[in-house]
């Protein structure tokens, strides 16, 4: 790019910028050093990479979604919290609202997470224990009790059962008065990335996409600021995936629920606003940094060139990030908080517009209330004194970091035209559902989970306490444990709901649910109505399976 086009985006940046609010707040080093905004090429000088970088808030994105940076809004501190049962849990979210949290993240207990109920036979000895149990709106009332649900975001990491969850946490706004076309969060809802990585399914896949389609449908019409779907790269991430595939396999997904949203008739520019991601934040401080810029960079362009998305918004990828779990050690635990802080760092410098930092702990249990003030205030550490929030993309025109960035999209562009390749009729969600179909999906994620396990014990990778610098210290961590009460508790409130509700009333509407996706009509009215009248999160997933089935992963060898 010569001297003269780069001056005139350099013109467009700062007219951006003053348009932008920015908090008031010291924009100065420690040593009280003025710094500028944003840095690029000097004036007058020419770049060759500036057509891939560009500008913040300009696309491609890759520097960015805003011209201000971090100086207009800084990213949302959204922990993922859930234990217990709902009671133990609202406990634990107002701890973290109360310590300055943004926004609130749900993590569910393995029976909700599969679409059973806490009395299901299946459920035995897992209630309570990976996250909070809910089964159905009364639990989601208890769950935010005293926290206004049209003035708190809430993130619900769930994918087979998504569509229930949703209409609980719905059905609870509703009870707390709240209007409904206000509430704004986000479902994972990525079928996708469980048959690929985390295996939290139900049905068979096109079933699933059926009940993603009428939650985009409901959502675009009802409750425009809502986000139905966060594709979830994290799971792949933490499976074994390398960089490049999760940012690959993701973003495939993605570009399969574009392809639904068409399908299904529905403007580009209305429901992909409504796409948001998730990815993971691993060890490698510069190769995260630059998996973070080309995902803007791909998505923008894909969104732009191929399914012809023309407003800015259409275009943006808005991401959560979660440190990565797999990352941490049960040897020398307190060396988490350190791995925590890098990773973290990481995605705040590739941009993310939300952070979860993982405890110390959690790789042995779910987090202590001290672990978890730990990680927050973690969080508040690099956002209050680092300087961080003064500069949009520090490390933009890095030579490492662009490289690395170049290196990341190409390789993802190979894996896309693989999986274009499988499917046959020059569509994505044709290609995933081939891959999925052949475990093709797995078998790369095994392979270089296999890769990197094999470097980790010849000590070509190295892990301080696991190969190198090895050696206990210190007292034996004291760790959140989960009492068999919480088990006995939930499945007796879940009998006494059954004896008190309407069973009429619950009939009838899993019914009318049930033929609404016979005639393939939207489910989600139907299913709204149901939890109105304390139809259960298993009897809900259960009334579709006559219908459709249930998935069973092919053996392979």
């Amino acid at each position: 790019m010569d001297a003269e086009q780069i001056d005139a985006g350099r013109a467009r940046w700062q007219q951006r910028y003053e348009k932008s609010r920015i908090a008031e707040r010291d924009f100065t080093t420690l040593s009280g050093v003025e710094v500028e905004p944003v840095y690029g090429p000097p004036e007058g000088s020419s770049d060759e990479r500036l057509e891939r970088i560009g500008w913040p808030g300009e696309y491609p994105y890759t520097r960015g979604l805003y011209a201000s940076g971090y100086r207009g809004k800084p990213w949302t501190i959204r922990q993922f919290a859930g234990f217990g049962n709902a009671k133990q849990t609202n406990e634990r979210y107002k701890m973290i609202l109360a310590s300055g949290g943004g926004g609130l993240s749900v993590a569910f207990d393995m029976p909700t997470l599969m679409g059973r109920d806490s009395d299901d036979p299946r459920s035995i000895g897992e209630v309570g224990h990976c996250g909070v149990a809910i089964d159905s709106a009364a639990d989601m009332d208890v769950l935010f009790e005293g926290i206004d649900l049209d003035a708190v975001t809430t993130s619900m990491t769930i994918s087979g059962p998504a569509v229930p969850v949703f209409c609980m946490y719905v059905v609870a706004a509703e009870r707390q008065g709240a209007d409904i076309s206000r509430l704004n969060g986000t479902l994972q809802t990525d079928i996708f990335k469980e048959y690929i990585a985390q295996k939290e399914w139900i049905y068979p896949p096109e079933p699933h996409l059926k009940l993603i389609g009428d939650l985009m449908e409901f959502v675009a019409e009802k409750i425009p600021a809502y986000k139905p779907l966060s594709v979830s790269g994290y799971h792949i991430r933490e499976a074994g995936a390398t960089a490049a595939q999760e940012l690959a396999f993701t973003l495939a997904d993605g570009f399969g629920y574009v392809e639904l949203g068409l399908a299904r008739g529905l403007d580009i520019e209305t429901f992909a606003p409504g796409l948001s991601f998730f990815f993971d934040a691993h060890l490698d401080f510069f190769e995260e940094i630059a998996k973070f810029r080309a995902a803007r960079r791909i998505w923008a362009r894909w969104m732009r060139d191929v399914y012809g998305a023309k407003t800015e918004k259409a275009q943006w990828l808005r991401f959560h990030t979660q440190t990565a779990g797999v990352s941490l050690t049960a040897q020398q635990p307190e060396n988490n908080i350190v791995r925590t802080a890098i990773e973290a760092l990481a995605a705040v410098l590739g941009g993310t517009n939300s952070l979860h930092t993982n405890a110390l702990d959690e790789v042995l249990a779910l987090p202590t209330d001290k672990s978890a003030q730990i990680a927050l205030r973690t969080q508040q550490v690099i956002a209050e004194e680092i300087g961080v929030l003064n500069v949009a993309d520090p490390l933009g025109g890095s030579w490492y970091v662009e490289a690395l960035t170049d290196k990341i999209e190409a390789e993802a562009e190979k894996i896309f035209a693989q999986i274009k390749e499988m499917g046959g009729d020059g569509t994505m969600t044709a290609g995933l559902l081939r891959g999925i179909e052949d475990g093709w999906f797995t078998g790369e994620i095994a392979e270089s989970a296999f890769r990197y396990q094999v470097a980790l014990e010849k000590g070509d990778k190295r892990v301080v306490g696991v190969n190198v610098h090895q050696g206990e210290y210190g007292e034996p961590l004291e760790i959140l444990r989960v009492s068999h009460e919480v088990e006995l508790e939930q499945r007796e409130l879940v009998a006494s709901r059954r004896a008190t509700r309407d069973e009429q009333a619950v009939t009838e509407a899993l019914e009318r649910m049930v033929a609404a996706a016979v005639r393939d009509q939207n489910t989600v009215p139907a299913m709204l109505d149901a939890v109105r009248a304390e139809a259960t999160l298993g009897e809900i997933c259960n009334a579709f399976k006559p219908l459709w089935g249930e998935y069973r992963e092919p053996a392979r060898f």
